[in-house]
């Protein structure tokens, strides 16, 4: 997993721009859903990802007490500690919390990142060492299905706050033996006061699974898989679904 930090020191940077228009709120109400779905009306959650904390605020203010494990330092410097929400650097993969909890979360395909099986059944291992018996590990994903049948395709993002105007352009590259896209991000960044650019690039490297895939993974590590649905609709998966959430119960 440790490729994962420096991918998104740079990043960070700019991160909570970037994804100005991502409908975090629709989402956690949406994870809140799965919780109480499984019975979990309140607890403590465990997030694989944190990112700067965005998801785990909004579940705090739901009653849930949630800490976050984030790789990036640059991202948990970022993160807004709050009520119910705490989090701190560290490596999905292998860190010890020595506790259990309700349930443990992995957002914004989080999961996905883990291009290897060894890393994906590392933390999916992980995820089951921190649950109580009969606990639930939900996360979401790129859905193998959707990624062949709608091939990736260069894409150009622009925001814009009080101080910064930002380009960002992502060229993917298709490893089909491997399910992995390489999303090769360039992003040009000018400071509005000094009229100064930024400009650096990053490669993240992404797994598409399908659900046989997880529900491998998922056995060997003591897990079952309970719901398959494309995040935040609640739909089947079908070919058009980039991004699909299973809840899995551990066994």
């Amino acid at each position: 997993c440790l490729m994962i930090k420096s991918v998104f020191n740079a990043y960070s940077k700019y991160y909570d721009l970037l994804y100005l228009d991502k409908d975090y709120i629709g989402e956690a109400k949406y994870v809140e859903k799965q919780l109480k779905n499984n019975g979990i009306n309140k607890g403590d959650i465990l997030e694989f990802g944190s990112g700067t904390g965005k998801h785990g605020r909004l579940l705090a203010e739901s009653g849930y007490k949630v800490h976050g494990i984030e790789l990036s330092s640059e991202m948990v410097d970022l993160a807004e500690i709050t009520e119910g929400f705490s989090c701190q650097q560290g490596d999905i993969c292998n860190i010890s919390m020595e506790r259990k909890f309700d349930a443990v979360i992995s957002l914004f395909h989080v999961v996905s990142y883990q291009v290897s099986n060894d890393e994906l059944e590392s933390v999916f291992y992980n995820a089951a060492n921190h649950l109580d018996s009969d606990g639930i590990f939900i996360f979401d994903f790129w859905y193998s299905p959707a990624v062949y049948n709608n091939i990736p395709s260069v894409r150009i993002k622009k925001m814009s706050d009080d101080t910064v105007d930002i380009t960002r352009i992502a060229e993917p590259n298709m490893y089909l033996n491997e399910n992995r896209v390489d999303v090769e991000y360039t992003i040009f960044a000018r400071d509005k006061n000094s009229g100064e650019f930024d400009r650096f690039s990053e490669s993240h490297s992404i797994r598409h699974l399908s659900l046989p895939e997880i529900d491998i993974f998922a056995s060997k590590t003591g897990f079952k898989r309970i719901c398959s649905e494309e995040f935040l609709t609640g739909k089947k998966p079908g070919p058009d679904t980039w991004g699909v959430c299973v809840v899995l119960k551990k066994t």
